[in-house]
């Protein structure tokens, strides 16, 4: 993708991010249902997982039937409980889906309409490649016990679970640092919509004076 000229400014993005429970997806799609274009890339991975995806032979290669399903996606279940207990084989996972999610990622960069975009990135503090990547880094942010009561609730976790994929992620602290906006989420739906409301406004005057590739 041909970088900005000296003399065109960056495209206007959003990152956005939080960790796990925090409620990226609730708050994303509110933005989407005010007109913003979003790609997530915890769904690309999904797709590439899933039955007949892209990522699919080299995760069978890699770590063997055992992590495949008989339906032919990766086993989620399976895979989470290994890759959180080993960090060298959540390299190994990571070094396979990483760069086909960068290249859809590009590719629906390329072909989404909105009134900006937001990309919904889980591990975008880890990866350290979007601070360049967007104009933006917004973090959806709450309570740690938030996060692991919304967790244990949702995916029929136990607490020491959750507790090991928090701690394989950046902390609360590292998120906050790297957020140029924050959108806190300890309630429900109806405490985000104003904060939600605002930043779009905010996001839609600064998108006014920025255009051209999103990566």
């Amino acid at each position: 993708m041909t970088p900005p000229s000296t003399q065109q400014r960056a495209p206007f993005s959003i990152g956005l991010t939080g960790g796990i429970g925090s409620g990226k997806t609730t708050v994303a799609n509110l933005f989407g249902e005010l007109g913003a274009a979003i790609i997530d890339t915890d769904a690309i991975a999904h797709q590439l997982s899933a039955p007949g995806g892209a990522a699919i032979a080299a995760i069978r290669a890699a770590f063997g039937d055992d992590f495949i399903t008989a339906e032919g996606a990766m086993d989620r279940t399976r895979m989470r409980t290994h890759v959180f207990a080993d960090s060298d084989a959540r390299k190994r996972l990571e070094s396979i889906l990483h760069p086909l999610i960068r290249s859809e990622t590009a590719r629906a960069a390329a072909e989404v309409r909105g009134d900006y975009p937001i990309f919904v990135v889980p591990l975008l503090v880890e990866s350290q490649q979007w601070r360049n990547r967007t104009s933006r880094i917004l973090v959806v942010d709450c309570a740690e016990e938030v996060q692991i009561n919304r967790v244990m609730q949702r995916n029929a976790m136990p607490r020491a679970q959750v507790e090991a994929i928090m701690a394989a992620q950046a902390t609360r602290a590292e998120r906050l640092a790297a957020a140029d906006d924050v959108i806190e989420n300890n309630l429900d739906t109806a405490a985000l919509l104003p904060q939600i409301a605002a930043l779009h406004a905010h996001y839609l005057s600064l998108a006014k004076t920025n255009s051209g590739d999103h990566l």
